[in-house]
């Protein structure tokens, strides 16, 4: 990508860019966060990380961030770049900037208390990583050596375990944002690896918590943890996994558990979703708290014209959607 102001130095390419960098000093009399723009000159492999350090080093030595590895391994750098958490140590400000725009904003990572400037503290991340009991639990009689997994069950978690704790996936988690009881989505993959880990015996509890309120049902499937996640765990994926679990196990008491249920049978038998009769299903008809609590919805896509209707016609084919669905045991 074409970068604004290059100058030659050597085979590499300088530009100039500037780093709009969010800033909180809770030591000053205005304690309130503000931002401060920076302009540097930095090459074109050089990364947001490495904008920051200079400027901490050459320009501001009051900056404060956290740093260590510098090769997306030990995840401290996670920050929001244009608004999406990344880890600074892996991304290019060539990238992000252009001869019309060489602008870049820094911010800390959110969902999280800010301490100063782009440093956050983790104490309510690891709080919820601590309570899905992060270790194997095994009624086994202590082996001798240690205790063996296979091959191919190691390989299912492989993916899982890749993850570094850098907290961009709990950053970008619109749940969290609303809700900061909400277990979030590193905890919740972090729990799956310990459910699909043959050794463990301790799935029925685990799901029994999991299926209590801020657990894995109130994941709203916004694909965030996915798209910012550096490491390519699929905290998402991970989520659904667990709720297939619990299902599987009989944990179907839950609004989630039942709203899953309802749609695919809805599905399964109309070959299209009614969206009338999907929350209705899914309360109860004569649940009149929750009912009352949907009528304002129902009045306003009424008087919008987008009232789903009562009643829907099968769509051609739909006897081959319920075949689809009986071979796949999707009940």
């Amino acid at each position: 990508m074409a970068a604004t102001g290059k100058k030659i130095l050597g085979n590499l390419q300088n530009m100039d860019v500037d780093l709009n960098i969010a800033r909180f000093d809770p030591e000053s009399d205005e304690k309130k966060p503000y931002r401060q723009e920076f302009n540097i000159e930095v090459d074109e492999t050089s990364t947001v990380l490495d904008g920051l350090i200079k400027i901490r080093e050459e320009v501001d030595g009051t900056l404060g961030l956290r740093c260590s590895c510098r090769s997306a391994i030990c995840g401290s750098c996670a920050m929001r770049v244009n608004g999406q958490a990344v880890l600074a140590c892996n991304t290019k400000i060539s990238d992000l900037v252009s001869d019309e725009n060489k602008s870049v904003n820094v911010e800390p990572i959110g969902n999280m208390k800010l301490i100063k400037d782009l440093i956050v503290e983790f104490d309510t991340h690891w709080q919820k990583i601590k309570a899905i009991e992060p270790w194997v639990k095994t009624d086994a009689p202590p082996p001798e050596a240690e205790y063996i997994a296979s091959n191919e069950s190691m390989m299912e978690l492989i993916g899982v375990m890749g993850c570094i704790q850098c907290g961009a996936c709990v950053s970008d988690c619109t749940v969290l944002a609303v809700d900061e009881s909400f277990l979030g989505p590193a905890a919740l993959a972090k729990a799956y690896r310990f459910l699909a880990d043959p050794r463990d015996d301790a799935n029925n509890q685990r799901l029994k918590d999991l299926n209590e309120p801020s657990g894995m049902w109130d994941c709203t499937r916004c694909m965030q943890c996915v798209e910012v996640c550096p490491k390519g765990v699929d905290p998402m994926g991970r989520i659904m996994k667990l709720r297939d679990f619990a299902m599987e196990a009989g944990y179907k008491n839950t609004t989630g558990a039942r709203h899953a249920e309802v749609f695919s049978d809805i599905i399964k038998n109309n070959g299209v979703l009614n969206e009338f009769w999907l929350p209705v299903k899914t309360f109860g008809m004569f649940n009149i708290p929750e009912m009352l609590k949907l009528a304002p919805i129902g009045l306003k896509a009424m008087m919008r014209g987008k009232m789903p209707p009562i009643f829907y016609e099968k769509i051609p084919g739909s006897k081959n959607i319920t075949k689809l669905f009986e071979k796949t045991k999707v009940l």
